[in-house]
């Protein structure tokens, strides 16, 4: 299949911009900040934000509430970023879809970007996070018992990140992850849709270079679990999986080795490929019909496992 027409003139809009990787960070933030304000932000009933404690100070997040009701779960959600742009309000606009729509409460979290901040600060962050969680769900009508990681791009691998940490400290495990278009390995693991969707998608594989160049105190870094999940060996005992990956990605083949190596390890997976769409499509839902049909059957799939 071609690119979805509403992606493709997306894509053809942004072919007349300057490349991010020849951009100051401060600018691609300020034009990932501005290109998300189109997203709609339907009303939820209930909107927090709050200041929650990480290990280098005050984690911000925002706790969405489909309704006053106790007990309900609990997605944990880690944006978008790249390593290094975005943010809770860049992404404000799925996440009150998401809550809207899986009647889940919704913590978003804001952790640490880079290059202020390099590896491992937002994972070291997102494991805190996560944490606070389970330790306070209850708090604001949760229930720690049904909590689920969440994350599209980098909030992808935060998520599978965070579920490997907990694990292997033998603490409390979420019961799903949601991981959508997630980056599960370092672009030196040569997978080929670096090559086959790397320019003319959208996303570029320079453009991921660029990123992981600002993430990383060190190149050696990029085989770190921690940094790429795809890189640990033992995936066995992780939460029920919903892994999206689109075709005009160049991140769609390393998403499809961790949902294969996630399932080969004895995991409930699902794995669903948009066969129209690029990297980072479900960020408009509301806008495109494609990104609300993805958001949909991933809320879908989430109430029948949680």
């Amino acid at each position: 299949m071609t690119l979805h027409p509403a992606l493709q003139a997306m894509v053809d809009a942004a072919a007349a911009l300057p490349a991010m990787q020849t951009l100051p960070v401060d600018a691609v933030r300020a034009g990932a900040a501005a290109r998300y304000k189109a997203v709609p932000r339907p009303e939820v009933a209930h909107v927090e934000d709050r200041a929650i404690p990480g290990p280098r100070g005050p984690i911000p997040v925002r706790v969405y509430r489909p309704d006053l009701e106790p007990g309900r779960p609990v997605i944990v959600f880690f944006h978008g970023s790249g390593f290094v742009i975005c943010s809770v309000e860049t992404h404000d606009g799925l996440v009150r879809q998401l809550c809207r729509r899986s009647r889940m409460i919704v913590v978003s979290v804001d952790y640490a970007l880079a290059p202020e901040n390099k590896f491992p600060a937002a994972p070291e962050d997102c494991l805190a996070a996560t944490r606070w969680v389970f330790a306070h769900a209850r708090d604001f009508g949760g229930d720690p018992a049904r909590i689920v990681l969440a994350g599209d791009s980098v909030g992808g691998t935060m998520s599978a990140v965070t579920a490997i940490r907990l694990r292997d400290a033998g603490e409390p495990a979420p019961r799903a992850m949601l991981l959508m278009y997630p980056v599960t390995d370092h672009p030196s693991a040569g997978m080929p849709s670096y090559t086959e969707r790397g320019a003319g998608c959208g996303l570029t594989r320079e453009g991921m270079e660029w990123f992981w160049n600002h993430y990383l105190q060190d190149a050696a870094d990029g085989a770190h679990p921690h940094a790429s999940p795809n890189r640990a060996e033992d995936l066995s005992r992780l939460p029920s999986s919903y892994v999206i990956t689109a075709e005009y990605d160049p991140l769609r083949d390393e998403g499809k080795v961790f949902a294969d190596r996630l399932q080969a390890a004895g995991n409930v997976v699902l794995h669903r490929r948009y066969a129209d769409a690029n990297h980072g499509f479900m960020s408009w839902v509301g806008l495109i019909d494609r990104s609300d049909e993805a958001l949909q059957a991933a809320c879908d799939w989430l109430k029948a496992h949680v």
